[in-house]
């Protein structure tokens, strides 16, 4: 059966470009196509346009390992000069042309009979949908894709402006206006700094204290940029030690080897709070749980912003309900906003969401996870799912935690894909041929899958470890259990 495209990509951000770049480095492999929702490559940060939108790893090691940039500006960019990165690297391979923009996947089903996926996908301008059929099919879509949606009561009703950090309404000025922020994660902690400093007034409800550490951020000479391009090896050097500087971290991520590593970032961390940040806040910032549990978060001046007249954390008085002229809180009191600006986070619990995967014997992907895992998403190496030959997710489950660059991890990924679905490519003949390719003496399979057993042994051997890590500490997250109701007061 003839295909439309062998290798189809979902999401042109960091895990799809890296993925059709290295088909093509590697396998010289060009029948791709890549399905992207929006307008651009870069993903997350294409989508995450608000205020002091930045990196929390150093961009030398934020970055492919086969297109080292020594051109970065500062060590932790912004997302301006992130997005461009990875808009340069798709343009220096050719892979802009193999993207469908402004197309999303509804409903991806996998035919036994030919051995291939028929992926039905919809122009979000026309409207119109198709089908496309590949041997290969790929989810690199991340986890940072779908944000939470607003659960507060009554945000109907509110008259001002109401969007997520990820969404956000750059026709809002803010200046000398009231400004609502719902959480105080790492959105937050880089946007509110920047909205207070023309706001008439920033209002900020915090459910959860974080781990907040000194971000030192030098700006990069030209000497340091020559070196990084000209001197053989030194940047390979240079990732190499801001890898190493970050992976000692994961030493105190073990429940009872690991005490003594936490106990000193713990105190580094109280110590850098109690420095900068007002002591009538010290109670709400400091936090109670292990540190590990979360993703600690690079201070951009959000402590000090805290001295500010025009600033206030609310901490203990939760907001109840969205009227329309602000917030109500739970204590009855009402903060009058002309913004309410959602740092909630995305839906990390729902992967792939809202995307309809169906594997052998017309089982759905989401079925196979809440039949098998009580809805717990899991996959062989974070990467393949039994029953869904040929059918890989990048950034899958288990896979990226909480300390290192993510794009590491994918590469790892990358690499472990590319070596499955090597003999799989190869088996792709040209349809007119006259000689059936299961009797070429060159025939290879034309599709692979993970099995249930190899599968299962899989994730009982994660399951074992994460007891052992920090995260089975008792940290109080909703992330924890997807099923537990978040606390939408925050």
């Amino acid at each position: 059966m003839d295909l439309d495209t062998d290798v189809l990509i979902i999401g042109a951000g960091m895990s799809g470009l890296g993925l059709a770049v290295q088909l093509i480095r590697k396998q010289n492999h060009h029948s791709i196509t890549l399905i992207e929702k929006t307008h651009d490559v870069g993903g997350t940060w294409l989508a995450n346009s608000y205020p002091g939108c930045g990196c929390d790893v150093a961009s030398h090691f934020y970055s492919y390992s086969f297109a080292l940039n020594p051109s970065w500006s500062q060590k932790y960019s912004m997302r301006g000069e992130i997005q461009a990165y990875f808009r340069s690297v798709a343009e220096q391979y050719g892979i802009v042309s193999k993207i469908r923009f402004r197309t999303v996947v509804e409903r991806a089903a996998w035919e036994p009979q030919s051995a291939t996926w028929r992926v039905e996908v919809r122009d979000l301008e026309t409207g119109k949908s198709e089908t496309r059929r590949c041997r290969v099919l790929v989810s690199a879509v991340g986890s940072l894709s779908v944000p939470q949606a607003c659960e507060i009561p009554g945000a109907e009703t509110f008259r001002g402006k109401l969007f997520h950090t990820a969404q956000w309404d750059h026709s809002f000025d803010w200046k000398d206006k009231e400004v609502v922020v719902v959480g105080n994660g790492c959105s937050a902690t880089q946007a509110v700094p920047i909205v207070r400093q023309t706001a008439r007034r920033v209002t900020q409800f915090a459910r959860q204290a974080h781990f907040l550490s000194e971000r030192e951020n030098p700006t990069y000479s030209e000497a340091f940029k020559w070196v990084m391009r000209w001197v053989p090896g030194a940047m390979r050097v240079y990732r190499f030690w801001l890898y190493a500087d970050m992976e000692k971290d994961f030493a105190g991520f073990d429940i009872e080897s690991g005490e003594k590593v936490r106990r000193g970032l713990k105190e580094e961390n109280e110590k850098y709070v109690k420095r900068m940040a007002p002591e009538r806040y010290w109670d709400v910032l400091i936090p109670k749980h292990e540190i590990g549990c979360k993703r600690k978060v690079l201070d951009t001046g959000y402590l000090e912003c805290l001295w500010h007249d025009n600033m206030e954390l609310v901490p203990d008085d939760p907001i109840e309900e969205i009227v329309e002229d602000g917030v109500r809180t739970k204590s009855g009191r009402i903060v009058k906003a002309d913004a309410i600006i959602r740092a909630t986070g995305f839906a990390t619990s729902k992967l792939l969401f809202p995307m309809e995967i169906i594997g052998e014997n017309g089982v759905s992907l989401h079925d196979h996870w809440e039949k098998n895992f009580d809805g717990s998403p899991q996959a062989y190496l974070g990467t393949c799912v039994p029953n869904f030959p040929n059918f890989f997710i990048c950034m899958g489950p288990n896979t990226v935690t909480g300390h290192l660059s993510v794009i590491y991890t994918v590469e790892c990924q990358i690499n472990f894909i590319i070596s499955l679905i090597a003999p799989v490519l190869a088996s792709i003949k040209p349809s007119k041929s006259l000689v059936p390719a299961s009797i070429l003496p060159w025939s290879h399979p034309d599709s692979v899958t993970v099995r249930s057993e190899a599968a299962t042994r899989d994730s009982s051997w994660m399951q074992s470890k994460l007891k052992k890590l920090v995260w089975a500490s008792g940290c109080t997250s909703w992330a924890l259990d997807p099923k537990t109701k978040l606390n939408i007061a925050m």
